[in-house]
């Protein structure tokens, strides 16, 4: 059977950086540790005023293109996954589509196209529907485009506005891919939660506590599933966890639940009871109050030990670098998270040929997704074309005044008219071009 799988990955951020700790903290009176330490953000990227989630997924769709010499003709699916869309009909991928066609000779015409939706776990489910569509043999022989494409925005005094991000990725999914191979293994934890939604608004409803411990029990439940299906796992398994990173301070607490999780009845929780005890099991508990609170005190000795800390810096620390330097894409943060591992094993010559991701998904509302990944003998030279330190060196620093107003541009309450300041100069990309006789936005390409 033939592997299907990412043959190719392109990022755009937002050509914006603030600086957290330097700007953000200073103006709102906060301590700048409060972002460095315990959020694990140094800065966010965000989109000039004359980008949006069609720009940065168009850009970043056309560098994919022309760097793998793709034409329109090769692709017969595109797929985008955001939660910042502003329709509520025509999908984002028609746009990005015409923007394509306004470089290219060839269309999209026959080209299937749609937009998921299921907060940001629908990037994954985007690349779980092309997958699907190739093993089923519909493809014709041609690729599907998956974009992830965000403006992760809060309103201004949200304790959310501190993860802020924007930017897209896009992923080239086909037969015999150069990056990442997929397995048919999947694990799902999945419930009816309120935790983050935008109930016909822009900026989300949030209830922060209660969507970390949502976002942790789906993982939980994923995982359990995943296992159930897969039989016994070990965390030598794996060479690298991307998880969905709203920021990385969640991967912290994700991260000691997982390898719990993994070290259950193996060799390494064997070797750990010694110093901290064997894993607390809820059969030797009456009160589930009681067997909780035992397990919140292992998996804090767990998280304490050199074996958990060395674990932690080699398969969860290099998925994180992008990250601390973009703050949250929703649908594309977990796509980040990925890119993020392997350019760093990249740069390290680290032979990760043949070796496995366990990608671990999240979208609030609520669903988690686990599955593997096999690393493809063709991975080092691919992910080398994606210049990612230039793309974040390019980015123009705006102080916290110039954030405000950007902030309101991409604001659909607020009227900022249309003759906008721009703090970049936009070059060789598609740009944000007014509105069309029946308010639907139009774009062009600067060169």
């Amino acid at each position: 059977m033939t592997d299907v799988g990412i043959d190719a990955i392109e990022i755009w951020t937002g050509k914006l950086r603030l600086d957290l700790p330097g700007t953000l903290a200073p103006a709102k009176g906060e301590d700048p540790e409060k972002y460095t330490k315990g959020l694990g953000l140094f800065a966010s990227s965000l989109p000039d005023t004359y980008e949006d989630i069609v720009t940065m997924g168009a850009n970043a769709a056309h560098r994919l293109m022309e760097r793998e010499d793709v034409v329109p003709a090769d692709i017969g699916r595109i797929d985008v996954a955001t939660e910042s869309a502003f329709d509520n009909s025509k999908p984002v991928s028609t746009y990005i589509a015409g923007c394509l066609e306004q470089i290219y000779d060839g269309d999209f015409r026959h080209a299937n196209k749609g937009e998921r939706k299921f907060a940001c776990v629908s990037g994954t489910q985007a690349i779980d529907d092309a997958y699907n569509w190739i093993r089923a043999g519909r493809h014709r022989g041609r690729s599907a485009l998956v974009i992830a494409t965000d403006t992760a925005l809060y309103e201004r005094g949200d304790a959310g506005e501190a993860t802020q991000g924007g930017g897209a990725i896009a992923m080239l999914i086909a037969e015999n891919p150069k990056l990442m191979t997929l397995s048919q293994a999947q694990g799902f934890g999945s419930m009816d939660e309120t935790d983050f939604l935008k109930p016909n608004q822009q900026f989300p409803s949030v209830d922060g506590k209660r969507s970390i411990q949502v976002y942790l029990a789906r993982m939980r439940e994923a995982i359990e599933d995943f296992e159930g299906q897969n039989g016994e796992m070990h965390p030598e398994d794996y060479a690298h966890i991307p998880f969905h990173t709203p920021f990385p301070g969640m991967v912290r607490k994700a991260a000691a639940l997982g390898y719990r999780r993994l070290i259950r009845d193996t060799d390494v929780e064997e070797a750990l009871a010694n110093k901290i005890g064997p894993q607390p099991r809820p059969e030797a508990f009456a009160d589930t109050e009681e067997y909780r609170e035992a397990l919140s005190e292992y998996t804090e000795a767990l998280t304490s030990t050199d074996r958990y800390t060395t674990w932690y810096e080699e398969v969860i620390e290099p998925t994180l670098w992008i990250s601390r330097e973009v703050g949250n894409w929703y649908t594309g943060s977990v796509h980040v998270a990925r890119a993020s591992a392997l350019l760093d094993g990249a740069a390290n010559g680290r032979d990760l040929t043949d070796a496995r991701f366990l990608v671990a998904s999240y979208g609030s509302g609520a669903q988690a997704e686990i599955h593997e990944e096999a690393v493809q003998p063709g991975w080092k030279r691919e992910i080398q074309k994606l210049p990612i330190e230039d793309h974040l060196e390019r980015r123009s620093d705006i102080d916290f005044e110039e954030y405000e107003l950007v902030h309101d541009a991409h604001n659909h309450d607020v009227d900022t008219g249309t003759d906008l300041r721009t703090f970049s100069v936009p070059e060789h990309e598609f740009v944000f071009d007014g509105w069309g006789p029946m308010n639907e936005r139009q774009y062009r390409f600067v060169t």
